[in-house]
């Protein structure tokens, strides 16, 4: 097996710049476009990044794990993709897992037959797995259950995580105890010692959980054959992919701006920095070649699991966006909370990652409702406040000021450019763009790749 990454495609990385060559300029080399959640996930992206994908070189996936879930749909046929990147599915394009993933393994390969089955060929010869990613044990996956049980019993309230082990292993990497794919193929003896320590500690931390030690090992063991092909050194990719021919290169967020381990609202976020600066740290790629930054937002708000919810709607609307709109976790099979646009929270994600354009989704979703409402603003007592509350207690407490739009009442799904929108949804799109200040690129009426408004 080969990555499909031929030498010629570009500049040997196994000399870097030494002392004694000419560095290239902070601002040379290729730029990447970045797509990013700007709600609290399952907006859409992997939509947005299936269209950019089709024109790519390469797309990566910077943070995260498997707790991410893209569907993308491709002549009728439902993928979903969870730790593989939604590029995959082009095939005159490398799929890049990157530093900052984390990786379960058998949740990989499981991920892969599935897709397989789909029609999924010739993956192995474009995916590239970085060798300074860290790697999701089952006993990382049981602690995250446990962890959410203890939590539940103690505070009476839990995170509401995707029990994929995610948390655990950024708390194994931030501690340095973690493994990472470049220890599973370098010398197994040394790293089934460091594997029998790990499980050893989290055992006497919950003495209920059991590992069985060997037969994880011996799992490992196999998986590090089948991935070793696949292995490379993720930041001399990334540079030549910068520094050699012009490239398409895509970075794929997981997530989202209001899950962010920083920005989130904590703490019912993910581990991970899934805003702009995770791309940086989790591709090894420096900030002067991030070129285009497109946030993902439904026409709506959705969130999954529990956490402050301002424009959250315990109601008939509520039901019926959750009813219409599908609105299911592709990971957990949970139903998503609805409720209206929240320009706040977009401004607030524009604020982070510096947005040069949005993907608006969803639209059709909102098609039968007599009118719409947009949350505009915060107010706490009675007063707007600027800024978007880091305590989650307050954020609880805000009122939400709304504009009142009049519905469209007309079916937008077959829609494929801007005049075939209803005028009333026009003024709609036309609010958002103005209100949070960044242009709207692409409107979504429907799950297929057709269904992606281009707006410029």
């Amino acid at each position: 097996m080969s990555s499909g990454w031929s030498a010629n495609d570009h500049k040997s990385y196994s000399n870097p710049p030494s002392a004694g060559v000419k560095r290239p300029r902070a601002d040379s080399g290729n730029r990447v476009t970045v797509v990013l959640g700007a709600q609290w996930g399952d907006e859409g992206k992997g939509k947005v990044v299936d269209l950019l994908a089709t024109e790519s070189d390469i797309v990566c996936r910077c943070q995260g794990g498997n707790n991410a879930g893209h569907t993308v749909v491709v002549e009728g046929t439902e993928y979903d993709f969870h730790l593989l990147p939604s590029g995959i599915i082009n095939t005159k394009c490398i799929s890049l897992i990157g530093n900052g993933v984390v990786i379960h393994l058998p949740g990989l390969f499981e991920e892969i037959d599935k897709n397989e089955k789909k029609g999924l060929k010739g993956w192995d010869k474009r995916l590239v797995i970085s060798d300074r990613a860290h790697i999701v044990f089952d006993f990382h996956q049981a602690v995250d259950g446990v962890q959410e049980v203890q939590r539940q019993a103690q505070e009476g309230k839990n995170i509401g995580t995707t029990k994929k082990g995610i948390g655990p292993t950024y708390s194994c990497k931030a501690s340095r105890t973690g493994l990472r794919v470049c220890d599973l193929l370098a010398d197994f003896k040394e790293f089934s010692l460091r594997f029998k320590n790990l499980a050893q500690q989290y055992q006497s931390m919950y003495p209920a959980l059991k590992v069985d030690v060997e037969g994880e090992l011996k799992k490992l063991k196999d998986y590090a054959e089948r991935i070793r092909p696949m292995v490379r050194d993720g930041v001399y990719f990334m540079y030549d992919a910068i520094h050699g021919p012009p490239k398409k290169i895509l970075v794929e967020g997981a997530n989202a701006a209001l899950l962010d381990i920083d920005f989130g609202t904590y703490p019912f976020v993910t581990s991970s920095n899934c805003t702009v600066g995770g791309v940086c740290t989790g591709l090894g790629i420096p900030p002067a070649n991030i070129g285009d930054v497109y946030g993902v937002s439904k026409a709506y708000t959705t969130r999954v699991g529990i956490g402050a919810f301002p424009t959250e709607q315990l109601n008939a609307v509520g039901e019926l966006l959750q009813t219409r709109g599908h609105e299911v976790g592709v990971t957990t099979g949970r139903k998503r909370r609805c409720g209206w646009l929240d320009l706040v929270i977009l401004r607030y994600a524009h604020m982070i990652n510096g947005f040069t354009a949005i993907a608006l989704t969803k639209l059709d979703i909102l098609d039968v409702l007599d009118e719409i409402k947009v949350g505009v603003a915060y107010k706490l007592g009675g007063k707007r406040i600027p800024h978007f509350p880091a305590n989650m207690e307050v954020l609880q407490k805000v009122e939400v000021e709304y504009e009142t739009f009049p519905g469209w009442k007309a079916d937008t799904s077959a829609a494929r450019k801007w005049n075939d929108l209803p005028p009333k949804a026009q003024n709609y799109i036309r609010f958002v763009e103005n209100n949070i200040g960044v242009p709207i690129k692409w409107v979504g009426v429907g799950k297929s790749r057709e269904c992606m408004i281009q707006m410029f």
